[in-house]
């Protein structure tokens, strides 16, 4: 009963969508889940579901969203964002580190993947509450992502595993995998504490697709630097570096961005992991239409350097290198429309006041005198000639300042005032395992692991630095997808 043709270690959107494609290419599969059922799905359960894909026109996006309604479209600038759009943004957020080869793979796949998994019953819908303002009474979406999944991350892992269900495939909950079964013929099963008591799983192909290692403090101190210790989780508390670490002890080659990760603006009184209740409201990304300042008062990014979608999973790491490891984002009333619903959760860490004087005492741990003369001087510095627009990068400037903001720079002067604290929340470690165009795990002499296969966050060499908003997901369904159609075929062929 414990022998199957594929295993898959991990719960989440790669893992499940590696089971799909080797149980459609004929294997027998169980997915090994380490958290309980009410936790599971990794943290694709905390996402909220955004998809981001290269699509030529509103003709692809209604392959992918066949409920779209004519209003909708007649409504609705969607643009395009081509492949090479797609793979040019990947290369500048990285700093052209990404493997070229998993990059042009994971640009070329992506809308055959989202098509897949549409007919395999997952379903989409435009994000309109987070990716397109109204203006003049037509939305238009920015920063090339458009697509999320039907009810978010949640609806995305419901919609898994009730295919999953209904297709077959084995599932079994509270079984944390420990150690990969490897002789000279290759992986030949898992090594699976379930319940606290440890059994024997064997399997003719492993596919890893357990994430990261960013719920493990002392892998985040190790790796990404000291201080990261003190990091909010913002997703499942399981994801602690167990697949990456069992390839790693049967001769994987470590790949990638290892001292990198993606961290946003997290409430700075959020729980140390993340909470399902709240999934991913406690995330703060706003920013580009406020300022962020430290315990000092002062600013230490440009909050408009870019679309939200290409600076939020970098500037976690600038909030935790700051005093105190927090920032309060700063808003007034001219942009209170433009704040996206994370901001108006119960759950907030949430000040307000009808001056800035006022404003300035109620800002816990921040220095009052040096955050007025900060917001002095960048009120000053504030182009107002320049036309206000949030679907562009509108050129709406501050000059003369030592940091100065680049887009959507407004004054803060108009009551009342809003200011939000936060600090870093980890998503997802970019550092992790080497694979091949197969998704084979490639070990240390350059050759492929027999009978391995990885997919999602532990797979490395796609993002360093920084990311690109809705890319994770898109990652785990192609690069899932994949390992899992190789495993099946590997693990029938022997």
């Amino acid at each position: 009963m414990n022998s199957y043709d594929v295993i898959v270690v991990g719960g989440g959107n790669a893992a499940f969508c590696a089971a799909l494609a080797a149980q459609e290419n004929g294997a027998r599969v169980l997915v090994l889940e380490a958290a309980p059922q009410e936790e599971r799905g990794g943290n694709s359960r905390f996402t909220a579901g955004g998809m981001r894909v290269a699509y030529d026109g509103v003709h692809d996006l209604a392959r992918l969203m066949p409920d779209l309604t004519a209003e909708e479209r007649a409504n609705t600038d969607f643009g395009t964002y081509t492949q090479d759009q797609f793979y040019d943004d990947l290369c500048r957020i990285t700093q052209y580190h990404t493997n070229p080869r998993l990059a042009e793979t994971l640009v070329t796949r992506s809308l055959d993947t989202m098509l897949w998994m549409r007919e395999r019953g997952v379903r989409f819908a435009p994000i309109y509450g987070r990716q397109a303002f109204k203006l003049e009474g037509r939305f238009k979406f920015w920063g090339g992502l458009t697509v999320e999944a039907w009810g978010g991350g949640p609806g995305l892992v419901d919609s898994l595993y009730t295919i999953a269900s209904r297709t077959g495939i084995d599932v079994s909950y509270q079984s944390r995998a420990l150690e990969l079964i490897d002789d000279d013929n290759g992986v030949q099963g898992v090594i699976v504490r379930k319940q606290g008591l440890t059994q024997r799983f064997d399997a003719r192909a492993v596919v890893l697709a357990s994430g990261g290692f960013e719920a493990n403090a002392e892998w985040r101190t190790r790796y990404l630097g000291p201080g990261w210790d003190l990091a909010k989780v913002r997703g499942t508390r399981f994801n602690t570096g167990d697949g990456i670490r069992m390839a790693l002890e049967i001769g994987a080659m470590p790949y990638g961005n290892w001292s990198g990760c993606h961290a946003v603006g997290w409430d700075r009184n959020a729980p140390e992991f993340g909470d399902l209740s709240v999934g991913d409201g406690f995330q703060k990304h706003s920013y580009p239409f406020g300022i962020m300042v430290n315990g000092r008062g002062r600013r230490f990014v440009d909050e408009g350097a870019d679309f939200r979608n290409y600076t939020y999973a970098k500037y976690g790491r600038a909030i935790l290198e700051q005093p105190g490891q927090f920032a309060w984002q700063i808003f007034d009333r001219k942009v209170a429309h433009l704040l996206r619903d994370e901001y108006r959760i119960k759950r907030v860490t949430k000040v307000s006041a009808e001056s800035l004087k006022e404003l300035s005492g109620k800002l816990e741990d921040a220095d009052p005198q040096g955050f007025l003369e900060e917001v002095q001087a960048y009120n000053a510095a504030v182009q107002t000639d320049v036309p206000f627009n949030p679907n562009i990068k509108d050129g709406r400037c501050t000059r003369g300042l030592a940091l100065n903001k680049s887009n959507w720079a407004h004054t803060l002067d108009t009551p009342p005032f809003e200011a939000y604290a936060v600090t870093c929340g980890i998503t997802f470690t970019f550092g992790g395992l080497k694979i091949d165009d197969d998704g084979k795990v490639i070990n240390t002499d350059g050759l492929p692991i027999r009978g391995l296969y990885a997919a999602g966050e532990l797979v490395g060499g796609l993002f360093y630095f920084n990311y690109p908003g809705g890319t994770g997901l898109m990652s785990g369904s192609v690069f899932g997808r994949i390992a899992g159609a190789s495993a099946a075929r590997f693990a029938l062929s022997t």
